[in-house]
Order: structure tokens, then C-alpha cells, then sequence
């Protein structure tokens, strides 16, 4: 299987990860040991996603790792770039129900405004060359009140604040600027997140620090489930100084939750014009464009070929 790798999308679009064809489930997931990543995460989610809702709405959802975590919710969209991760996520989570499996950019995404009261975003903020673009795109999908729930790598933890003052890396912790480590993988300062945050429109209402325990040796001695109940003991507390490998952060958008959502999900994610259903497609009717629904996947990566 390929490993995932940037790809060059159309002019004024930031290059994205495609994860296409990649066995990132299997490798990093079912055979990568991280057990307790997968646990504490998902301790730390349990705190921060409201637990019932309308329609909620994840970005980079692969596979549907987390998809248990939405049981409260209504309807839940499982948007990411990668097809096939797609299809390994209606495998496992079955079509024609709840779930809805929509191919898109996260930089020209198709969601109308206000269609979604809770947004998620967990391991994929650290893929983003652009991310105020990225935010940009965001926060018009939620609703006004509604949630987003977003994860970061930071670059300011213990492990690198000891290399840094060893020497032993050229890179500084505490500089704000985001830390491009290989192509298309990045660290942020938990203030220059932050800040991205507040400038997108959200209001920050709390964090979480999570992974203390992300070392092979501790994972190595002890089980998963010791490790990431010790962690979710001290996420709260950690929060205050930030110094794990992973934040997390929920945020609000302004306003108060309306008495409900938007009936059609979908606008043109290349002019925001309305869709309306053809045959396993959604049109256009202002550019022409032409979105694949074949197969119960929304399909937004690129437009079919003019009828």
C-alpha cells in the first residue's frame, strides 16, 4: 500500500495529505502500538463533545476510528480526502443510515453555512500548510453556538524542550512560528493556535493536554487502559501548561444554537452555489459543475465530466 503524500490541488488551493490507497489504518492503528494514544484521546473527547446534538460533522474522520464517540448525535458527516479510507469507514459503519461519507477538500469545503452544531477535527490539524485558510473554511459549517473540537501537535512539549536545551536540535520550542518536520507534518505553538482560533471567530472554552505518557518504555511496562486513565486524571490540570505532544481545544461560535439546522447539506465547493440532485450527482445550476454520489459517497474532489 502507498504511504500518504502531498498532493498538489488546484492553483490558490494549499497542498493537502492524501492518505489514498495507503493501509494507515492497519499500520498505524491496528499495528503501530498506540493503544494508549487511541485511549486518551478518546478520555479527552468524551469531555469536550457535547453528547447529543443534531447533526455533527468530522474533518479527516478516515476510517471512522472515533465514530462511536457521535452516538448522541442525530446525523453525523464523516468528511475526508482519501476515498478509500472512506470505504473502509462504510464497511464498518454501514450505509444509508446516520452516517453520511463525503470526499472533499478540506480547503473548499461543500457544507452549507450553519448545517452542522458540532464539528471535530483530531489528527489532522498537524497536515495543514494554511491553517487560518483551513479555519476559514470551517467555521461558516457550524452553526451559530455550536461546537468545534479540535486537536493540535504541539511543538512546545517536554521531550523537545529537553532536546533544545541538550543541543540536540536545532529547532526552538518556544518560537510561535509552526515547525515543518517533514513535508506536509507541522508542530504549533499553543499561542499561535490560539491566536488562529480567536482570529477564525471561535471562542476558546477549554483545552486539555493530552499524551503525558506518550514514551515507548511506559507503554512497553504498562497496559494501555493504565496509562491513558492516569493520563485523562490530569488532562484538566495539564491544560494549564500545556507541555504534551497533543492539545486538545473546544471551541464555541458566537450566537445562540437556532431552533434548527439547515434541511440541504450541501452548496458547490467551487462558486457556493446551490446543488440540486441529478442522476448519482449533484448540479450546479451557477458554474455547471457536476458532484459524483455514486456509491453513497459524496464525492467533491472533482467534478464529473460535462453532461
Amino acid at each position: 500500500m502507498a504511504d500518504p503524500a502531498p498532493v498538489d490541488t488546484p492553483p490558490q488551493s494549499p497542498q493537502v495529505m492524501d492518505y489514498e490507497g495507503s493501509d494507515y489504518r492497519q499500520r498505524f492503528w491496528e499495528e503501530g502500538g498506540r493503544a494508549y494514544e487511541d485511549q486518551a484521546e478518546r478520555i479527552a473527547l468524551r469531555k469536550l463533545i457535547p453528547p447529543t446534538g443534531r447533526r455533527l460533522v468530522e474533518f479527516g474522520a478516515a476510517f471512522g476510528r472515533l465514530a462511536e464517540l457521535y452516538d448522541g448525535h442525530q446525523q453525523v458527516l464523516l468528511v475526508d480526502y482519501s476515498r478509500s479510507l472512506l470505504r473502509q469507514a462504510q464497511e464498518r459503519l454501514g450505509v444509508g443510515g446516520r452516517f453520511i461519507y463525503i470526499a472533499a477538500n478540506l480547503y473548499k469545503l461543500p457544507l452549507a453555512a450553519g448545517v452542522v452544531d458540532t464539528a471535530v477535527m483530531v489528527r489532522v490539524m498537524h497536515h495543514l500548510a494554511d491553517v487560518p485558510a483551513a479555519l476559514a473554511q470551517i467555521r461558516p459549517t457550524i452553526a451559530p453556538g455550536g461546537a468545534f473540537v479540535a486537536e493540535y501537535a504541539s511543538k512546545r512539549h517536554l521531550k523537545a524542550m529537553a532536546r533544545h536545551a541538550l543541543r540536540r536540535q536545532t529547532w526552538s520550542p518556544y518560537d510561535p512560528t509552526p515547525y515543518e518536520f517533514v513535508p506536509l507534518n507541522f508542530d504549533f505553538h499553543p499561542t499561535w493556535m490560539s491566536a488562529q482560533l480567536t482570529a477564525a471567530g471561535f471562542s476558546i472554552q477549554r483545552e486539555l493536554a493530552v499524551s503525558h505518557f506518550r514514551m515507548p518504555l511506559l507503554k512497553r511496562l504498562l497496559p494501555a487502559a493504565t496509562l491513558a486513565a492516569a493520563d485523562g486524571a490530569v488532562q484538566g490540570i495539564g491544560a494549564a501548561w500545556k507541555l504534551t505532544p497533543s492539545v486538545f481545544v473546544r471551541c464555541a461560535a458566537p450566537g445562540g444554537l437556532p431552533a434548527s439546522l439547515p434541511a440541504s447539506l450541501f452548496q458547490c465547493p467551487e462558486c457556493g452555489g446551490a446543488l440540486a440532485s441529478g442522476d448519482e450527482s449533484l448540479d450546479c445550476a451557477a458554474c455547471g459543475r457536476r458532484w459524483s454520489t455514486a456509491g453513497d459517497l459524496y464525492d467533491f474532489k472533482e467534478p464529473l465530466p460535462a453532461a
